[in-house]
Formats: structure tokens, C-alpha cells, sequence
């Protein structure tokens, strides 16, 4: 069989290594390198930069793409005297984000006002290549599972100084955003066209760029781009979110095909299913996306597991999802290892040091 493409692309903190804090210096990082054109961006704030894999079937070439991302952003950081950190949040407290100096940011920040602080975040965007006119099917189906990305990806239980409760802190921020958030279902292109052009024409979104819908359809790919998860230290953590993402969205092309259309969820159940997985990561209890049901962590990622193995066999890829969800729900999330890093005290400026220390070593060889 032909496997889809899945591309990753990764939005990570730029650190100041001598005082953990924020280094507002993505404009020098982009622009003193020739790395922009390898798949370095800038994102809304100068303490963000974004790398961006290439489309790939493979997982292991996902994942050597992935890393090589990685250490050129670095190789730019420190040519600046940064270095970069994999984490959904700032750890501590800061100051304000300062915005990167180009139109659409500021007219963005002088719109939507004092919400811009909660763009001060970095997320793990998937592509998973799709054809047209499934796309739209996808995205609507695709909603009771994304929760579970969500719970996989946990990687933000501190932001500025606090330990918000929370496993992952970053989503419950950029809900703030207007066009941010679950959806009700489109029914066809048409219908996702006219929620987007409304949307656009409600003012809540500068344009088509600005729909920050958990699920999407990309302006520049032929692909279904899924926002829902935290950036993680742990690059076996972003494989496994990007293979997860692949498989479900294989999976519900092929029930479609079938004309299996499972009974949608209302948004209220949707964002109920997202609280839980961002409130507890899987440390707890979240909702199975086929009874509903509130059910142990483990018996949640049971059903997706035997939801997606036939497309996981199809791909060879369900030793390395079991082994991955298994490995977290052993060991935890990057939630729970940020909390372990802190003790009791806690000790933020440890959390720091240890991630900016296994970012590195995720690219170092």
C-alpha cells in the first residue's frame, strides 16, 4: 500500500543560557542564517522560532529529519549566543513576549489586545497528506480522538513561575483565541469554506491564516493539519503523535470509504474530553472517544490502539506505537518529568536546565 506523508513542523523557546530566561532574538537567529530556507521560520514572538520537517512516509526518516531541524535551529541559536528548549510554556515567569516587527503580528496584537500573551507558547503541528474530497470527513470524525493527542503530548504544567495544575497549560491558553478551539462539523468543503469566510468576516480571524480550528485544512499543503498537541522534549514522544495522527487519519478515510460514519460528538462533550486531557495528561482519568465514558487513561488509549491497529499493521508501525504508549504511561508524560525535575520545592530553574539539556540531546549523536 502507498503510505500517506506526515510532516511535522515544531515551535520551540529560544533561551538565554546564563539566565534560563526567554532571549527575545529569533529576528538574529532567522536573518544572520541561511537556515530560513531549510526549514526555519519565525513565529508571533522573538523568544519563538519554528522548524518544519519535510513530508515523509518513513518514520525513521521523519525522525532523522526531525533531529536535523533541530540542530540547525540550534547551530543558529548559539551562533547568537542562545541555545533552544522544547517546552509548550515558559517555565518562568518572564516578561512579556516582545513581538516579532512584522505587520501581521502587530495588527494582530492591536486587534485581539492583551489575549496576545497567550500566544507565548509552542505547539507540535502534524500534516498528514490527504486528497480532497475526504478531507472535510476527516476533520469532522477526527474530533472525539484528538483529546488523546492532546493527553500523549502533555509537556506544560509550569508557565512564568507557577505550576498552573495542569498538564498541559499551553492548550488551555491558546483557547483564549476566538478562532481557536473544536467545532461542530462541516458537512463538505463548502460548508468549512463558508464557516472560515464567516468567521474571517466576524473579525474574530485576520483571515483564512488565522483559523486556529483543532483540525484544518492547509493553505499551502494538500494536507490535514492537526494543532492539538504540546511540543515535546522527547522526540519518540513527536513521532509517536505524528504516527497517531497518520493512523487516525488513514482509519476514518477508510470507514468513510465504507460509508461508517460514527455519531458526532456536540462541542460541549468535545471540550469537556479536552479539560480532562489537558487537566491530568495521563495521569488520570479521560474520556473513551467511542462509549464516552470517563475511563482510566490506559483504557482510553486501549480503544484507540485497537481502533487504528489495522491501519497500524498496514503501516508496520504498531510495535512502535504500543511501545510508546506504553513507555508513557510508564514512565510518564513531559508533564510529570518537568514535576519529578522540580521536587517538592520546587526547583524551576532546574526544569529549565533539564530541558534545555534533553532538547540538545535529542540532536546530538
Amino acid at each position: 500500500m502507498t503510505l500517506r506523508q506526515v510532516g511535522v513542523e515544531e515551535e520551540m523557546f529560544l533561551i538565554d543560557p546564563r539566565t534560563r530566561q526567554l532571549a527575545p532574538v529569533s529576528d538574529d537567529v532567522v536573518h544572520s542564517s541561511r537556515e530560513a530556507e531549510e526549514g526555519l521560520d519565525q513565529e508571533l514572538f522573538l523568544q519563538q522560532i519554528e522548524t518544519a520537517s519535510r513530508p515523509q512516509s518513513d518514520l525513521a526518516a521523519l525522525k532523522a529529519d526531525l533531529i536535523e531541524q533541530r540542530r540547525r535551529a540550534a547551530g543558529s541559536a548559539d551562533a547568537v549566543g542562545a541555545t533552544v528548549a522544547a517546552v509548550a510554556t515558559p517555565v518562568l515567569a518572564d516578561p512579556h513576549g516582545i513581538v516579532t516587527p512584522k505587520e501581521r503580528y502587530h495588527t494582530m496584537l492591536d486587534r485581539f489586545g492583551e489575549i496576545r500573551r497567550q500566544g507565548l507558547v509552542c505547539a507540535t503541528h502534524v500534516h498528514v497528506s490527504v486528497e480532497q474530497h475526504e478531507v472535510i470527513g476527516i476533520i469532522d470524525d477526527v474530533r472525539p480522538w484528538l483529546p488523546l493527542l492532546m493527553a500523549v503530548s502533555a509537556n506544560s504544567p509550569y508557565a512564568e513561575g507557577v505550576d498552573t495544575g495542569y498538564a498541559s497549560w499551553r492548550g488551555q491558553l491558546w483557547d483564549a483565541w476566538p478562532s481557536a478551539g473544536p467545532v461542530e462539523p462541516f458537512g463538505d468543503l463548502a460548508g468549512y469554506r463558508d464557516a472560515v469566510r464567516e468567521l474571517v468576516g466576524s473579525g474574530a480571524a485576520l483571515d483564512e491564516a488565522m483559523v486556529y480550528f483543532d483540525a484544518r485544512v492547509a493553505r499551502s499543503y494538500p494536507t490535514v493539519e492537526i494543532r492539538v498537541a504540546d511540543v515535546c522534549t522527547n522526540l519518540d514522544d513527536t513521532v509517536l503523535v505524528a504516527e497517531l495522527a497518520r493512523a487516525l487519519v488513514e482509519t476514518l478515510a477508510r470507514e468513510r470509504a465504507r460509508g461508517s460514519v460514527a455519531e458526532g460528538w456536540r462541542v460541549e462533550l468535545l471540550r469537556a474530553a479536552r479539560w480532562r486531557a489537558r487537566r491530568h495528561g495521563l495521569a488520570d482519568s479521560l474520556l473513551d472517544p467511542v462509549t464516552r465514558a470517563v475511563v482510566p487513561a490506559e483504557k482510553a488509549l486501549s480503544t484507540l490502539l485497537e481502533h487504528l491497529r489495522p491501519v497500524l499493521d498496514d503501516h508496520g508501525t504498531t510495535s512502535l506505537v504500543e511501545d510508546g504508549i506504553r513507555r508513557l504511561l510508564v514512565d510518564g508524560t513531559g508533564a510529570d518529568r518537568q514535576r519529578a525535575v522540580a521536587g517538592r520545592s520546587p526547583d524551576l530553574t532546574a526544569v529549565v536546565d533539564d530541558l534545555v539539556r534533553r532538547t540538545q540531546a535529542s540532536f546530538d549523536d
